[in-house]
């Protein structure tokens, strides 16, 4: 249970010596064994069992041996197992289910920090955040029972965008397992299939090389990891390392070695690649979040091949929004040229996705299929592969390279470069600081505008997605996250507080929905607790403006999507917490307040009123998505005049520009 939860009493509780930290299970002393429940048998007329007994509070007091050496007990060394592999920041919520974890973490505060979080989902999120911005371990912990279940959604956030992530959690004393006991929730059972490596500890020995080998397989397999310790099991001393024969005294930080190593392409696997490309007379590339690293070998491939660069939206950061090579996003938050060179060529190249919107690619028996992933379960997940090539992206795009011919013919390239920039010339019209209420291709425009050119901007999922997609520009230094595969509400904001913890000299800028962040809001007084200067941009349209369209694009009526009025005011909340806050609906103080928010050395918040008739448009409009937007009108769509008003002035602005 929580440490704030009120306490359930079965009975009288067990006074403990100085020290002790009140907890449900056991008192440990080294050689005394905790007596297990007991059970009374049942009479002729009904069935009366004793209660078990509760387990008395848990000492963590430093424990000697027989030579009066002291011992270390099993949440020490597993905070100083995290250090070796060089984690240095843990995201949770204690409770007396990890007090003897927690007691741990104390005793290392000065290598490793805990960061107090006001939700078990946020430290998921906020772990999963750290490990996308750095490429290392993230780590998050959290008590038995809801505090576990609570972790589960941001872990499958890092399972499916595939980044290394250890959650620990507690478990009820070993002794009271199968009773029915308070909170006893099997983690390892609710864990099975989000955890790659899944284990409760049942002997303090296990310790040292579980570890390892929970780390090694989250690194490795690029997944999510789980631990659980029982209570008793937490305080207990440890003796010894029976696991040192295969646990490297002091690990690498994050070792590259076991983070995916970077293994060259076969050359057999190369010439066939090689032989596809070079026939192709209209090749395209389709880049994803796993090319992060090869930007300069994507940009070189691309020019010899005379390839238009598409991009997935979780791989924006590949390559700048601003180079001539790149058309942009794919898909329904992507560009119409994309989606149109896409429909046209005759050969595609596939750097680091598994791109998930079959539809949205050539379609079959179009075009032949280059694929290159570091991992062969997601290759020819969406089309069929005549080459596929098993090896890290930006080594395989090296010795790729000089086996490509380089192509004279650029009339494929040419026209979807000039296509790509009318699209950018309707996407600034599209930025009208007239309109009123707020459009939110203004205000991201605005962000976009003040922002510097190494910030960070993390987004939720929603039609704040669509914005950050077509007016977020990646330039410089920029970088962009986002729940790619899970397509998670809520991260946004604890995004932002991991990412400003790995890189504390950033600009860091949360770009939310009104119904994402008041999923977690409170997690702002986290920022402002740990004095982080994020900064959140709230586009607040009152609703939950991506299910609101996508009823409509099935032809149905909006409903039950949008809140009553007035909107609420999240600036007056970021003020309660004590730091910058501003309500905006005027277009024209728009510009000056996210510059002022932007420039704020602390925590800040812009709460903006956008327009919540504005619809998250397709880059090309199809058939049978114009057909249902009909439909839903047809059928009784509210808001019809207001919305018909919205596409009506964008596609005047799209056509005067």
């Amino acid at each position: 249970m929580r440490a704030s939860a009120a306490r359930r009493s079965d009975g009288p509780a067990e006074s403990t010596g100085r020290g002790d930290i009140p907890s449900r299970c056991g008192v440990y002393r080294p050689g005394r064994r905790v007596a297990a429940a007991k059970f009374a048998l049942p009479d002729a007329v009904r069935f009366r069992a004793r209660a078990a007994v509760a387990p008395t509070p848990v000492e963590v007091g430093r424990t000697r041996n027989e030579e009066g050496d002291v011992q270390e007990i099993v949440g020490e060394c597993l905070a100083r197992r995290l250090v070796d592999w060089g984690v240095d920041t843990v995201f949770g919520l204690p409770g007396d289910g990890i007090n003897g974890l927690m007691e741990g973490f104390r005793r290392h505060r000065d290598e490793i920090r805990f960061i107090l979080v006001h939700h078990e989902e946020a430290a998921a999120f906020m772990a999963t955040g750290y490990a996308k911005a750095t490429g290392r371990l993230g780590v998050c912990a959290a008590t038995s029972g809801p505090g576990a279940i609570h972790l589960l959604n941001g872990l499958y956030d890092a399972k499916l965008d595939h980044v290394p992530v250890l959650a620990i959690t507690g478990m009820q004393e070993t002794s009271v397992l199968g009773s029915n006991y308070q909170q006893e929730v099997h983690t390892t059972q609710l864990y099975q299939d989000v955890a790659a490596y899944n284990l409760m500890i049942t002997n303090p020995q296990q310790v040292p090389g579980v570890v390892d080998l929970a780390i090694r397989n989250a690194l490795g397999k690029r997944t999510v990891a789980h631990l659980s310790f029982p209570n008793d099991v937490q305080v207990a001393p440890i003796t010894g390392d029976p696991y040192r024969h295969v646990s490297p005294g002091k690990p690498p930080m994050s070792s590259t070695v076991l983070s995916q190593p970077p293994v060259p392409a076969a050359q057999a696997d190369l010439e066939r690649a090689a032989e596809v490309l070079n026939a192709g007379s209209k090749v395209a590339m389709l880049v994803g979040v796993g090319a992060r690293h090869a930007r300069d070998e994507v940009l070189a491939v691309a020019e010899a091949l005379a390839s238009p660069i598409v991009k997935t939206l979780p791989g924006k950061m590949v390559v700048p929004d601003d180079h001539p090579l790149t058309t942009g996003g794919l898909g329904l938050l992507g560009t119409r040229p994309s989606e149109e060179l896409m429909e046209e060529c005759d050969t595609l190249l596939m750097v680091g996705t598994s791109y998930p919107y079959g539809k949205y690619l050539p379609a079959p028996g179009q075009a032949r299929v280059v694929q290159i992933d570091v991992d062969p379960s997601l290759i020819g997940l969406r089309l069929p592969v005549e080459a596929a090539v098993t090896a890290d992206a930006r080594l395989t795009l090296q010795q790729l390279r000089p086996m490509l011919r380089a192509r004279t013919d650029r009339s494929f390239l040419d026209k979807y470069q000039k296509a790509r920039d009318a699209w950018l010339s309707d996407m600034v019209s599209l930025r009208d600081p007239k309109r009123s209420p707020i459009a939110p291709q203004y205000l991201m425009g605005c962000v976009d505008e003040a922002a510097t050119d190494d910030a960070i901007l993390t987004c939720d999922s929603g039609t704040v997605a669509t914005w950050s997609a077509r007016h977020w520009t990646i330039r410089g230094g920029r970088e962009y996250y986002l729940s790619g595969n899970l397509a998670s509400m809520a991260p946004g904001l604890p995004y932002a507080i991991a990412m400003q913890h790995a890189h504390p000299g950033r600009q860091v800028i949360a770009y939310v929905g009104d119904g994402g962040f008041a999923m977690l809001m409170a997690e702002f007084l986290t920022a402002v607790r740990h004095d982080l200067p994020i900064k959140v941009i709230v586009n607040n349209n009152n609703s939950y403006g991506q299910i609101l369209w996508e009823q409509i694009i099935l032809g149905y009526p909006e409903y039950a999507v949008r809140h009553r009025q007035p909107e609420a005011d999240f600036g007056a909340w970021a003020r309660a917490c004590g730091a910058y806050g501003v309500k905006v609906a005027d277009p024209k103080a728009l510009p000056g307040a996210v510059r002022e928010a932007l420039a704020h050395p602390g925590p800040a918040l812009v709460d903006c009123d956008v327009n919540p008739n504005e619809p998250p448009m397709p880059g090309k409009i199809r058939y049978e998505q114009a057909k249902y937007f009909t439909e839903s009108f047809l059928r009784g769509q509210p808001h019809k005049i207001a919305t018909l008003a919205s596409v009506a002035r964008d596609k005047f602005n799209e056509f005067r520009s």
